[in-house]
């Protein structure tokens, strides 16, 4: 992940795997769309420059990050992809719903990489403040979308 001593937003292509011959899942929060946009774009040009062409790439938007998993859980029956990156930002508040929202997602992004054997990647936000997320999604620590991406086709790489 990209923290403030280590940018991993950069990547060798050549040593991933070419991105061509397989389907992408993307699906999107639209709860801090200006944090998750940037997280899309960041995993779509990432696929892009891999190989991937856009018909094979698929997005779904959702309402917020808890209605990720439900999101995720359909495209894996109904869309015959290879993988799925979930993308999502919850930002700390001054209630308990930060840690529940948390929580649930991690757990049911779990899940699904339990039940189905298409790895389903964790592309979620989890920030003290909406600075973190900025700086999270395209700003100086890099853009976490870019690493959920090369995440996908490693696992892919295992999954063959």
């Amino acid at each position: 992940m990209a923290t403030a001593n280590k940018n991993l937003s950069q990547y060798d292509k050549t040593q991933l795997p070419n991105a061509k011959d397989f389907r992408f899942g993307i699906v999107v929060s639209e709860w801090n769309d200006k944090i998750t946009n940037g997280l899309f774009q960041g995993a779509y040009d990432t696929l892009i420059d891999c190989g991937a062409s856009p018909e094979k790439i698929v997005k779904w938007n959702v309402p917020g990050s808890f209605e990720l998993i439900h999101g995720a859980k359909k495209m894996i029956e109904n869309q015959k992809v290879d993988v799925v990156i979930v993308i999502g930002c919850v930002i700390k508040g001054e209630t308990m719903h930060f840690e529940f929202v948390c929580e649930g997602v991690t757990q049911g992004v779990k899940d699904l990489n339990i039940k189905y054997d298409i790895p389903t990647i964790f592309c979620v936000l989890t920030d003290n403040n909406e600075q973190q997320s900025i700086d999270r999604s395209g700003g100086k620590h890099g853009n976490k979308g870019i690493e959920a991406a090369v995440a996908a086709l490693k696992m892919l790489q295992l999954n063959q």
